[in-house]
């Protein structure tokens, strides 16, 4: 047998090295062959990846608002072709259905020639509150042009009411929609008008203790305490318009 006498011919050592090598490749290919099979079987076995959910935008018909501290809606307030309008006086001030903490909320507003109205977050009902400014804090609606509050300073369209001014004045003149965005996570919030940011600050910050304990809101212990809160638009006794009404989660 021509095989078994030419291994026999060689040396030792060369006998020996290609064992070893033979037994080498054999052993690497099972150690590869047991590292992909253990790996077969993590992926089969591992947890599956949470999946991530996308914040919507929740639209705000009249449909999801009501009168402060009752279970029903005005009439006077109405709704027409995707527009919430107060029509008259008495409509009273109304707050959405459900509560809300983290959220950006953006909408448009108009007003009528010396007009006045609000936006206000963080809003809480109790027998001893008895409007919604007791307890939310507003980005005011106003006619700068024509209001006499416009004359006061903190006052202005955009500001946050009482308590600091607009950075610069980006208000349209009244019967024009403005577009509004008021930002508020974990305590800080942003009030946007027109595409500027006018109004910035930390609820509870040393800085807005200060403006408050200088307002007419000193008065009101639960004013901006409740992290958790309706939003509210007010019946301040003038004709004003909303549209495009919508809020996200943060």
């Amino acid at each position: 047998m021509k095989g078994s006498t030419l291994f026999r011919q060689l040396p030792l050592k060369k006998i020996l090295w290609a064992s070893g090598l033979s037994v080498a490749l054999i052993s690497s290919a099972c150690s590869k062959k047991e590292q992909e099979d253990q790996a077969k079987e993590s992926a089969n076995t591992e947890a599956p990846m949470e999946e991530t959910t996308t914040t919507e935008w929740i639209d705000l018909p009249l449909s999801a608002w009501r009168n402060y501290h009752a279970d029903t809606l005005s009439p006077i307030w109405e709704e027409a072709e995707g527009v919430i309008s107060l029509t008259g006086k008495g409509g009273g001030d109304i707050i959405t259905q459900e509560k809300f903490e983290n959220f950006e909320l953006s909408l448009e507003w108009k007003i009528s020639e010396g007009g006045n109205s609000g936006v206000f977050f963080r809003v809480v009902e109790a027998d001893t509150l008895g409007a919604v400014y007791f307890s939310g804090p507003e980005m005011q609606v106003l006619d700068n042009e024509r209001h006499p509050d416009a004359q006061i300073d903190k006052h202005r369209a955009g500001d946050n009411y009482d308590l600091q001014a607009c950075t610069e004045e980006t208000v349209k003149p009244a019967g024009e929609w403005n577009q509004a965005r008021l930002i508020v996570n974990n305590g800080h919030v942003e009030h946007w008008l027109n595409g500027t940011k006018v109004v910035e600050y930390q609820i509870e910050s040393p800085e807005w203790e200060e403006q408050l304990k200088n307002s007419k809101f000193t008065q009101w212990p639960a004013y901006g305490r409740n992290a958790v809160g309706h939003i509210a638009l007010q019946d301040h006794g003038d004709q004003v318009w909303f549209r495009d009404i919508k809020i996200k989660r943060l």
